[in-house]
């Protein structure tokens, strides 16, 4: 098969996958917290293992290239750890109330809300 149609194909796989997972989560009632907690550990642990085992290295090659081999490498390690400042840094920027990510108190939840998730 050519190279070229079994890349579109792959991405048209992956496109419709991503469509047909927006249709289910647009059409579900009820939202399965417990599952929903356990595949974002799952995806992110899939993207920390890509990340350190795929990118990390080809990242380091190349700089070892142009920097040399103890400069390159110590700037690969560095890069990696800034970006991870950088993401920490944006998260406690975002404002508390915009990010969706953080605990909420139980006296900042709307009522409605906590009706919809059956407290009280």
């Amino acid at each position: 098969m050519n190279n070229v149609i079994f890349a579109f194909l792959i991405t048209l796989l992956a496109g419709l996958s991503t469509g047909i997972g927006s249709c289910i989560a647009f059409f579900a009632k009820k939202t399965n917290t417990k599952f929903l907690s356990i595949s974002l550990g799952f995806s992110a642990g899939v993207m920390i293992y890509v990340s350190m085992i795929e990118i990390f290295p080809k990242a380091q090659d190349a700089l070892t290239k142009s920097m040399g081999e103890k400069l390159g490498s110590w700037s690969t390690v560095i890069a990696f750890f800034i970006g991870m400042a950088i993401i920490a840094a944006i998260d406690k920027l975002i404002p508390q109330e915009e990010n969706p990510h953080e605990i909420k108190k139980m006296e900042n939840i709307e009522e409605k809300n906590i009706k919809k998730i059956s407290l009280f």
